[in-house]
């Protein structure tokens, strides 16, 4: 049953199921409004469980036809049944058989939970807990049941059936046009990973030949005329295989892998077990359609899902509070592919800017909670940035503390170990403690304790002495429910660079050999000082080198130290930040000064490492496009930290964009002029990074010359070969404004009407627009033929787009924005509650907003919270934000 919104669900509660079921056998008769679905339950009581306890089963707006106990029909005084729950008070003690018959409707399932239509298709999606909205049963992670499913459907509407694990027999039922395919997945799993797909589909097919020489069929189901657009999901989804055997020792298990790209689709994918449901956002892509960050989304998103194979799947969570077992580990293990498969540095620098962007905000306001939560209201609120970015933070933290070595015996492990198994986080961490002996109880304080630990330095420097004193503390702030901190495990990374950029040897009485060998140094009560020898002149301090650990430093380095990190740092990670650091520096000296009513400070000395970083462009243009951008307008408000006046920071950001760009106006010319690309498009990390620093080379002329600029973009999107150098040039287009842009708006929209994919990056372009008719215009989109508000990608496209990437509209004071997304979530509510609760999460931040907009947004708020009828998904959100 789901749980209502006002009854909390808390680990400490958390007791075995009372009974387990050993196997299932469903047969599903599809039908568009009336699918049939007999499930037929071998079943006994767990040993673990309550005596005597009645059998209860989850339900969620189901039919209930009939009940069978070891084949006989019962009665309906003999259970209870609502379409919530299914109850027998009188069941053997010994194992039975329970056939239960429901019916439900997959046209109707506005919620794309359970089993459901997308497009011409019948698909399913399980996770959370969607299982019970096609039958009654335990639907839990710990309940793990062989499945053997019969699909049925007429074979004109639906050719192809799917279903987990390998294929077995399948034909034609003489006589009524309709066929049937009977799948087997010799895998216990959970019912969360069951699926099931139905339709008329094209695809593509491959094989791989796995360590051990086991021969496996892969196909790619894609709608009819796409199949050569599902092409690098194939070679992606080869290339994961073989760096899972490779990098972690684990070779596929079953006969066959299928993926299904369907449009309509709550997430990014599913990793049911053998058949992953696919967002069709992360299946399709060609030169013509996709931008360089869609064939990277694509990469990842494949390697994610079939990582989940043994990180979720092989081994499974055994409750909803262990998710990030499973979602920050595989998000640890996709990013370290996509790192190898493309540039370390630049994938660092994007994981954590991603990071910075979603789950800092979220650990700084009401809807803070643990990456493992102690208490939840509605599980599908909890698949959020801390479960799955801090997650992976936490699994790379581990492994940076005990060295690539020690993590790899401990993976191997715990794949050992709990093969078969719903494991938690403490299961997880034993395996690395018995690999290395290391007692990991205070490391595990990262998962139960909420918020961004703030690391704080101070350092002085003794020339008589030649030391350097370094004096670190920890501190976090309180979060909703956990008001008193506890310090942290935190590995912090470190170098130290002379007044001439030569990096110095360490060496210190108050560490320990392989701490200043490695250069980590472990900061684990509130304070450590580090006092370093053999410093022969006051040093620049490189910390937290590669992002060692998910915190916030402060205070920021001073500028001069920050322009000589930048130039001679050589981890990568720091110079970027670096970079940042003093773009942040000369933007709130902008707002400082519009505050006091001054002329805007120049930022002389960013600007000039900024020429440095363009002339030496060629040898990483990758890195040196993310050097090159400004902090983004929620990087700034997160930095802001409270009181934040979007406004303000928009003018601040846009007036240095502009002084950079008359500045380096000739450097931009010749690297735009030296980037072009007339060859074929490849979507590999050379291409991509040239591409990168082409389209910020075009943003720094349109920002110094935005006649200049205009043309440029008008020409390139005229000529553009490929999807990034088109949206490149839209972007900047966009952002000028005029008769230009509304041309090549109506111009993109003829060349790519139909494409579901690419108008949504024509939906979301317009709605980051920074300009007041913004709103209006947004409005307006929503009345446009190709806006449907039942499709979760249109709707992130459009609304979603606006809210969480057009801060200075969004949050425009005439409250316009707040009550777009108030309508917008209350419609959506009845219909995708998952969908409007993620559309309301857009207001997680709003306490740290200035006075005036806090005014505007509480009251929107409590009338949503205050709604009836409204979804336990969206009243959670709302609640939590109100607390």
């Amino acid at each position: 049953m789901r749980h209502p919104a006002n009854v909390a669900v808390r680990l400490v509660d958390y007791r075995a199921p009372d009974f387990l079921i050993d196997a299932v056998a469903l047969d599903v008769s599809l039908d568009r409004s009336a699918t049939r679905v007999v499930s037929k339950l071998s079943i006994r009581r767990n040993p673990r469980g309550v005596p005597g306890a009645p059998l209860a089963l989850d339900g969620d707006e189901l039919t209930l036809i009939g009940v069978r106990l070891d084949g006989r029909a019962l009665g309906p005084q003999e259970y209870t049944a609502t379409p919530d729950a299914l109850t027998l008070t009188a069941v053997p003690d010994a194992a039975f058989t329970l056939e239960i018959e429901t019916r439900v409707d997959p046209a109707a399932n506005t919620q794309l939970s359970g089993l459901y239509r997308s497009g011409s298709a019948y698909c399913t999606q399980c996770e959370a807990e969607g299982f019970r909205r096609i039958t009654y049963f335990l639907d839990r992670p710990d309940v793990l049941s062989v499945y053997t499913t019969r699909i049925e459907a007429e074979k004109s509407e639906a050719p192809v059936l799917l279903a987990n694990g390998n294929p077995g027999e399948s034909g034609d039922l003489p006589g009524t046009g309709r066929h049937y395919a009977i799948w087997h997945d010799p895998f216990p799993k959970p019912s969360y990973l069951f699926a099931l797909v139905g339709g008329d589909l094209g695809v593509l097919r491959d094989n791989f030949t796995t360590m051990s020489g086991r021969e496996i069929a892969l196909a790619i189901y894609v709608e009819h005329g796409k199949e050569e657009r599902a092409a690098y999901a194939m070679d992606a989804l080869k290339r994961s295989m073989r760096w899972d055997e490779e990098k972690f020792g684990r070779e596929y298990d079953l006969d066959v892998f299928n993926i299904v790209a369907v449009s309509d689709f709550n997430m990014g994918a599913m990793e049911n077990k053998g058949l992953n449901i696919f967002n069709d956002k992360y299946v399709l892509a060609s030169p013509q359609t996709a931008t360089d960050a869609d064939y990277a989304g694509v990469e990842g998103v494949i390697a994610h899902e079939y990582f989940h194979n043994w990180t979720g799947n092989r081994i499974t969570c055994r409750d909803w509070f262990q998710l990030c077992l499973k979602e920050g580990l595989t998000v640890f293990r996709d990013q370290e592919f996509s790192a190898d498969m493309r540039s370390r540095a630049v994938e660092r620098i994007s994981d954590v800017r991603g990071l910075r962007l979603a789950q800092f905000p979220e650990d700084a306001g009401p809807l803070a909670h643990p990456v493992r939560p102690d208490i939840y209201h509605e599980i599908n609120n909890f698949y959020t940035p801390t479960v799955y970015e801090k997650g992976a933070e936490i699994v790379r933290m581990l492994r940076t503390l005990i060295g690539d070595e020690d993590f790899r015996r401990g993976m191997d492990l715990y794949f050992e170990r709990f093969d078969g198994a719903a494991a938690t986080v403490e299961d997880f961490l034993s395996c690395f403690a018995d690999a290395t002996g290391r007692d990991l109880s205070h490391f595990a304080l990262w998962y139960s304790q909420a918020g961004t630990p703030i690391v704080s330095i101070e350092g002085a420097y003794d020339p008589d002495a030649k030391s350097f004193a370094l004096t670190l503390r920890q501190a976090t702030k309180p979060t909703p429910g956990q008001p008193e901190k506890k310090p942290v495990v935190i590995p912090v990374a470190l170098a130290l660079f002379g007044e001439n950029g030569e990096k110095l040897d360490l060496a210190s009485p108050d560490a320990r050999a392989d701490e200043l060998a490695r250069g980590l140094f472990e900061l684990s009560e509130s304070a450590r000082r580090i006092v370093f020898e053999n410093v022969p002149s006051r040093p620049v301090v490189s910390l937290l080198r590669g992002f060692s650990a998910p915190v916030r430093l402060e205070p920021a380095p001073e500028r001069a130290d920050l322009e000589r990190l930048l130039a001679c740092d050589d981890d990568p990670f720091n110079r970027w930040q670096a970079a940042q650091s003093l773009a942040l520096r000369a933007i709130f000296a902008r707002v400082e000064a519009a505050r006091a009513d001054s002329p805007a400070p120049q930022a002389q000395g960013y600007v000039a490492a900024l020429r440095t970083l363009l002339a030496g462009a060629d040898a990483d243009p990758a890195f040196a496009a993310q050097a090159l951008s400004l902090p983004s307008e929620i990087d700034l408000a997160r930095e802001s930290g409270k009181d934040v006046d979007p406004d303000a920071l928009f003018s601040a950001r846009m007036g240095l964009r502009a002084e950079i760009g008359r500045a380096l106006l000739p450097d931009a010319e010749a690297a735009y002029g030296r980037f072009f690309e007339s060859g074929p498009y490849r979507p590999d990390a050379e291409g991509a990074g040239r591409r990168a620093l082409r389209g910020v080379a075009l943003d720094l002329i349109a920002a110094g010359d935005p006649q200049k600029g205009g043309a440029l973009a008008q020409r390139q999107f005229a000529a553009a070969g490929n999807m990034t150098d088109r949206l490149s040039a839209l972007s900047t287009l966009a952002l000028l404004g005029g008769d230009a842009r509304e041309d090549a708006f109506d111009a993109f929209f003829r060349q790519f009407a139909g494409d579901h994919l690419v108008l949504d990056k024509w939906f979301a372009l317009q709605a980051t627009i920074p300009e007041p008719s913004t709103t209006e215009r947004v409005i307006r989109l929503m009345s446009h033929p190709d806006f449907a508000m039942t499709n979760p990608n249109r709707v992130r496209a459009l609304i979603g787009a606006f809210a969480n990437a057009n801060l200075t509209r969004f949050h425009a004071l005439d409250a316009s924005g707040y009550d777009l997304l108030t309508r917008v979530v209350l419609e959506l509510d009845p219909k995708n509650p998952q969908l409007a609760a993620r559309l309301l999460s857009s207001l997680r931040a709003w306490r740290t907003l200035e006075p005036r907009r806090r005014a505007l947004i509480e009251p929107r708020l409590r009338h949503i919270a205050a709604q009836e009828g409204l979804s336990a998904d969206t009243r959670d959100i709302a609640t939590r934000a109100l607390a």
